[in-house]
């Protein structure tokens, strides 16, 4: 075998040991919520800490970054080789950055972090959650630092979700679409109001939990590579390609609440599957990015899944498991109902046009935490001012503000921005596929979802790590990201819902 081969093979095991001890951790943490056992919370987050600390080492020891090194300067590598090595190297060095123990100390406060959420959300109190999370947000303010920034400390966060961006480039994104999607909302409220209230009946829980299952493997979730259970909040993760999990979480008296969170969380299980298996523990057996990532579940939440070709097919086999229900709801009624669009207080409930509103919020929110213009104690009246502000919403408890989301909790500062994103990039791809193939578009209506389902795999979910996001925008539409495609879709979608 030739000197660079060899050096190639060390590199790919040492590397998937690494991925084995993550996703033993990732396998500890999806345990922790969804069924482990309330007296198991301070032991397992020993346990969680242990591994990530154990994870770190093992990347982070000399001898990673000499073999690395050494790679670097072969020129023999194939070009996927040569990629995986450079993008490794890169997170060495971001890796070298933290010591054991600040990696250990982070993962042991995101542990207490979290059931602090869970007690006061049951509490519905943000004071049970406020001291945990003052001391969370104190270390990511220290890991700004470990990694560095050039003008908002945020950045360094913000960079972690998604490679190259910054809070100069973010204000500007959201500068560009927000009175976009202002004017259009005033627009829609000029309107007669649509009827949802078929939506709000009583769905019982186990024929809601059959029609998530039947929902996952219409849309060709491998049910032998994944699972589905139940959790406060709904999330995916991703073990390797072959044991994807998901979760949703069921209101008996709210039909959308788990129709659009199976929808939601199943684009993240698709991308995950669609990951190439010969790239386990390698870069390019990752997600692109997070803002790719949420493309994915936008793209099936909402293009799809809130389109009318979309249930044109679906409608009918819905009234087999809610005759009752949707008896005398037709497909118009159906389309317009779903495509509701009212200012709400929960962000994974709301339409595709105030969403971004709850994202910006918590956006504006985080950074000012970060740079400590505001501090924790003020975030339920900060979070309050900013849903009148914006939505003309009086926010009634914690529950429904600023405790909803399990992001905080988990130290995922500069997650949000890939929200919106994501959504942005899933409207360009969504559009690209329907140019490319006219079979996906048929396909939709016919309730055949496996042309775009292919063409995901090909041009985003089998690409990996291999480019950053925008450069992956570009080879799968031809063009970098244009916010136009996003409001051109919602103002020709509402246009026809509200006769606009």
């Amino acid at each position: 075998m030739p000197e660079s081969q060899e050096l190639y093979e060390r590199y790919v095991q040492k590397m998937q040991r690494i991925a084995d001890v993550r996703n033993a951790n990732n396998v500890l943490q999806w345990d922790q919520e969804t069924y482990l056992p309330v007296k198991g919370n301070a032991l397992r987050g020993q346990q969680i800490s242990t591994l990530s600390e154990i994870a770190h080492q093992l990347f982070s020891e000399e001898s990673t970054g000499k073999l690395l090194q050494e790679l670097l300067t072969k020129n023999d590598l194939t070009l996927e080789e040569k990629r995986n090595v450079a993008l490794s190297w890169e997170d060495y060095e971001k890796s070298k950055k933290y010591s054991s123990q600040f990696v250990r100390k982070l993962s042991a406060q995101v542990n207490k972090t979290y059931y602090a959420w869970i007690e006061a959300r049951e509490k519905n109190s943000f004071s049970v959650y406020e001291k945990d999370l003052k001391a969370l947000i104190e270390l990511k303010k220290e890991e700004t630092h470990l990694l560095g920034f050039q003008q908002h400390p945020y950045d360094a966060l913000l960079n972690e979700h998604e490679k190259g961006s910054s809070v100069s480039l973010i204000d500007k994104t959201f500068k560009e679409v927000l009175p976009t999607l202002k004017n259009l909302l005033n627009r829609i409220e000029s309107k007669p109001q649509v009827d949802d209230s078929f939506l709000k009946q009583h769905f019982p829980k186990q024929q809601q939990w059959m029609w998530g299952l039947y929902l996952l493997q219409d849309l060709h979730f491998d049910m032998e590579s994944g699972r589905q259970d139940l959790s406060t909040h709904p999330f995916s993760v991703s073990f390797n390609c072959h044991d994807v999990r998901i979760t949703t979480r069921i209101d008996e008296n709210d039909f959308g609440n788990m129709t659009w969170s199976c929808i939601h969380e199943v684009g993240h299980a698709l991308y995950e599957q669609g990951l190439p298996e010969n790239q386990y523990g390698l870069p390019l057996g990752e997600a692109c990015s997070y803002s790719i990532h949420e493309s994915q579940s936008r793209l099936w939440e909402n293009n799809v899944g809130r389109s009318k070709s979309y249930w044109k097919n679906k409608l009918p086999q819905l009234k087999t498991f809610f005759p009752d229900q949707f008896k005398d709801v037709d497909l118009e009624h159906f389309y317009k109902g779903i495509n509701k669009v009212t200012p709400s207080l929960i962000r994974t409930e709301a339409d595709e046009i105030t969403y971004h509103f709850h994202v910006f919020i918590r956006y504006e929110l985080e950074k000012m935490l970060i740079d400590g213009s505001i501090g924790t104690a003020d975030i339920p009246h900060f979070w309050n001012e900013q849903y009148q502000k914006w939505m003309h919403l009086t926010v009634p408890d914690d529950k429904n503000g600023c405790l909803q989301d399990v992001h905080w909790s988990h130290g995922s500062f500069g997650y949000f921005p890939t929200y919106s994103l994501g959504s942005f990039y899933a409207a360009q791809f969504f559009n690209a596929a329907k140019l490319d193939l006219p079979s996906v578009a048929s396909g939709i209506a016919s309730g055949n979802n496996l042309p775009l389902l292919e063409w995901l795999r090909t041009n985003i979910h089998g690409k990996g790590r291999f480019y950053n996001s925008e450069d992956l925008c570009k080879a799968a539409t031809g063009e970098p990201l244009h916010i136009s495609i996003f409001t051109a879709y919602l103002l020709e979608k509402y246009k026809a819902i509200y006769n606009l």
